[in-house]
């Protein structure tokens, strides 16, 4: 949750500012915008169902971080349609992370073969 509060984290535009990621752009959209929070949160359609369902508990159309906020310190059941949403897409923003990692490593350890490994047919 705090990272889609504050803004900072598995974000593409925050990866590719500190060199973490090639580019900005968001993996799930055809058009490709810059994978931000606003982005994630309000208009990307891979979470469209989810963002439906938090619409539905805490009203409006707008979903900034500031009715996010306020929305989270009306109620209880305003607190967890925000904090599902936000676990939702980090959960996954986390895994898809964890899987460019392992295939960054095994990119790396098969470059790093020691030379006496390969053998000649």
């Amino acid at each position: 949750m705090t990272q889609v509060l504050t803004g900072h984290g598995k974000f593409r535009r925050s990866l590719r500012w500190i060199r973490a990621e090639e580019t900005p752009e968001c993996r799930h959209c055809a058009a490709s915008p810059e994978d931000t929070v606003k982005h994630k949160v309000e208009v990307c359609p891979a979470w469209e169902k989810h963002r439906r369902a938090l619409v539905g508990v805490i009203g409006g159309g707008d979903l900034s971080r500031r009715v996010l906020v306020q929305a989270m310190v009306r109620s209880e059941e305003e607190w967890q349609a925000v904090a599902s949403f936000c676990e939702a897409v980090m959960q996954v923003k986390e895994e898809a992370d964890r899987i460019r990692q392992r295939q960054r490593h095994m990119r790396r350890s098969r470059c790093r073969r020691d030379p006496a490994d390969i053998r000649s047919p």
